[in-house]
């Protein structure tokens, strides 16, 4: 049995939330207890989401947050809290280094070292997982005042870690520009999972008009109201159930009622009660639009697993690594991005069809239980990791 650190020191991320970063902490932390392994949590963020299964996990939180600064200007506070960043995550790791931790993994984040610091200090072996170009999407969306720290720490990690995971081929590049050619062969393309054992295959409910559920957060890079449309010039009768809540809400509800459709917008659930969320649906949509740019399309969505993993048939956007994830005519539909028509097309022929649908998401299924289940994605990311690759990481 291993001592595993767990670290996510990312401000953004609650691990007990309900956000898909948070399910992607959890379902690791379970796979690695599945494993037999001893969990330790280190955190600057904790959520108010704790699932039973997890409540007896040691957690040691460092809130970044909590300093009044309202007094400094704006970039002088953002800088502050990049140094508050900084120092909570070096806080973590001085903990785990006094805990004699035997593997850290850790979820990247901006600023922090504790995967470089524990490793070095104590000899053992560690896996950074990248799941975003965060740099790029912190100096374009939001606002980065000290970028070469942010570099500096992410090459320290890069150096340190015996195994860097990325959760697309985009964000491998994007990791890799940023190691030294001896450096490279460390990133490994390891795509999200989904947790088989919690999402089960549901059961369409039978009427005259089938529903099709979305669940996500309500944001315009999510593409619900290509999906609205969709629901207005669809040819075949069926209910559109949107689960998530956000702030592109309100303008959908207004969408929804101009258009004069009957929409069940569900809210927000606790990643415990997706599968009742799903539950009596036909199909599922992963509508992402065409503005997602082309620089952007490293994700892997967590929805598009679970919908599979519930035996739902995907409609998705031919866009980003979702070709990757939905097969074709096999597990579910690809249509081209912010094409209302289309997708509508897509659902209705499904909906015409629950045969066909039927058997599309019992083979998705079958696809996550044989290759996208969170026991796999670790075994992948922990190919090679042991004591001899703490001295190669270290080299």
């Amino acid at each position: 049995m291993t001592t595993v650190a767990y670290v996510c020191a990312d401000p953004g991320v609650p691990v007990y939330g309900t956000k898909g970063a948070s399910v992607h902490v959890q379902e690791v932390i379970r796979s690695f207890r599945a494993r037999g392994d001893e969990v330790r949590l280190y955190c600057t963020r904790m959520g108010d989401h704790c699932p039973d299964d997890l409540a007896d996990v040691p957690v040691v939180h460092v809130p970044v947050d909590g300093v009044d600064d309202r007094g400094l200007a704006p970039r002088l506070r953002v800088a502050a809290r990049e140094r508050r960043q900084a120092a909570a995550a070096s806080t973590l790791a001085e903990i785990a280094i006094r805990d004699r931790v035997g593997l850290v993994y850790e979820r990247y984040s901006l600023f922090s070292t504790a995967l470089e610091q524990v490793c070095a200090a104590l000899g053992v072996p560690g896996v950074l997982e990248i799941n975003a170009p965060l740099i790029d999407e912190q100096r374009e969306h939001r606002q980065l005042v000290d970028q070469s720290a942010a570099e500096q720490a992410l090459a320290a990690q890069c150096a340190r870690a015996a195994v860097v995971t990325a959760v697309s081929p985009p964000v491998a590049d994007w990791v890799q520009r940023r190691m030294g050619a001896n450096k490279k062969d460390r990133v490994r393309v390891v795509p999200n999972g989904v947790n088989t054992r919690r999402i089960r295959p549901v059961k369409a409910r039978s009427g005259e008009r089938p529903e099709v559920v979305f669940v996500g957060t309500l944001k315009p890079w999510h593409g619900v109201d290509v999906l609205i449309e969709a629901a207005a010039v669809a040819i075949h009768p069926w209910r559109l159930r949107l689960v998530g809540e956000g702030p592109e809400g309100p303008r959908l509800r207004e969408q929804a009622q101009r258009l004069g459709l009957d929409i069940e917008f569900r809210g927000a659930v606790a990643p415990a009660d997706i599968p009742n969320a799903l539950d009596g649906a036909l199909l599922a949509v992963a509508p992402y639009p065409a503005e997602v740019s082309a620089g952007e399309q490293y994700f892997s969505p967590l929805k598009v697993y679970e919908y599979s993993a519930a035996a739902l048939p995907v409609v998705a956007s031919e866009i980003g690594q979702l070709p990757g994830i939905v097969r074709h005519g096999e597990t579910g539909l690809l249509v081209p991005p912010s094409d209302p028509a289309a997708l509508a097309a897509a659902i209705d022929a499904l909906v015409a069809d629950p045969a066909a649908a039927h058997r599309m998401g019992m083979a998705g299924r079958s696809l996550m239980v044989a290759e996208h289940s969170w026991d796999t994605v670790l075994d992948q990311a922990l190919v090679g990791v042991g004591a001899a690759d703490a001295q190669t990481a270290s080299a």
